[in-house]
């Protein structure tokens, strides 16, 4: 039986209400905290796997700053300030330390996350992410314009009333049913253009390079294989910079979670269990 999800509003200190989805697991099981991608949300990018999850673990999910019901984005969209968020949301929750289940975007900042808040963080699972996003040329160029082209959706009126629905629907995967399309670009048309550009532009601006091989705790680290927007040889080199790092092999495109959420679910279990039960061969495949 499916344990029903809890939501839990919390005021945390100097920065907001934020609302924290809970599906409380067996008594005593480890943690996980779930930070989705840009233009997504915890119901989109997290619903269909969190319950299946939640038979072995307790799992905790609010959604990033500007996006759902997240709290509001102060100025520009930094990735810290959305670590620090979650950060102060286990603090007022006293809970111990967590595994962040950080996807795309999401985890990116889980990797801010250990960095910032180590005594927080007890392992890391990284779906479907990177160190950086901006090696080659055409990359670079890309994160150069990306300020100009925030600047312009902001500024200009026609673009005020434009949805993220108008960049992202694109990108989502071609095989989803018609049901799950729309559901996805109802919610990304609610978003305001500027502000999913602007998490685009932090996303491209980060990098861990610099200091992602100091990670100590348990990794695992979710390939996707036939990702169109984060490469998966991307994926491979962060699992390579961190010491001990599980693979975790699964087909699908970035919007995976949405076109096939049992295989999905069935890599994310096989990554959760190698942060968190004794260690298992260096690479697996859940296909």
């Amino acid at each position: 039986m499916e344990q029903a999800r809890h939501y839990l509003a919390l005021d945390l200190p100097g920065r907001g209400q934020v609302l924290v989805h809970e599906w409380p697991g067996p008594a005593g099981a480890p943690t996980l905290v779930l930070v989705h991608g840009v233009a997504l949300n915890v119901e989109i990018n997290w619903a269909s796997v969190a319950p299946a999850l939640a038979r072995r673990y307790r799992v905790l999910a609010l959604d990033l700053r500007g996006h759902g019901r997240g709290l509001p984005v102060a100025g520009t969209f930094n990735l810290e300030d959305c670590a620090d968020d979650i950060a102060a949301a286990l603090r007022v929750l006293g809970t111990g330390p967590v595994i962040p289940v950080g996807f795309s975007i999401g985890g990116m900042v889980a990797q801010l996350l250990w960095r910032r808040h180590r005594d927080l963080v007890a392992g890391l699972v990284l779906c479907a992410t990177a160190r950086n996003v901006t090696g080659s040329p055409w990359e670079r160029m890309l994160a150069m314009a990306m300020p100009w082209a925030v600047l312009t959706a902001t500024l200009l009126s026609p673009f005020s009333v434009v949805g993220t629905d108008a960049i992202a629907g694109p990108l989502l995967d071609a095989g989803l049913a018609p049901a799950q399309r729309r559901a996805a670009l109802a919610h990304m048309r609610r978003m305001p253009l500027a502000i999913a550009m602007d998490a685009m532009r932090a996303g491209c601006a980060f990098s861990s390079r610099g200091w992602i091989g100091a990670v100590e705790v348990p990794t695992a680290v979710l390939v996707t294989r036939d990702d169109r927007i984060v490469a998966p040889s991307r994926q491979h080199k962060l699992a390579a910079a961190v010491p001990g790092a599980i693979v975790v092999e699964i087909d699908g495109d970035h919007g995976v979670f949405l076109a096939d959420p049992e295989g999905f679910g069935d890599g994310l279990l096989h990554a959760c269990a190698a942060v968190t039960l004794p260690a298992e061969p260096s690479s697996t495949s859940a296909a």
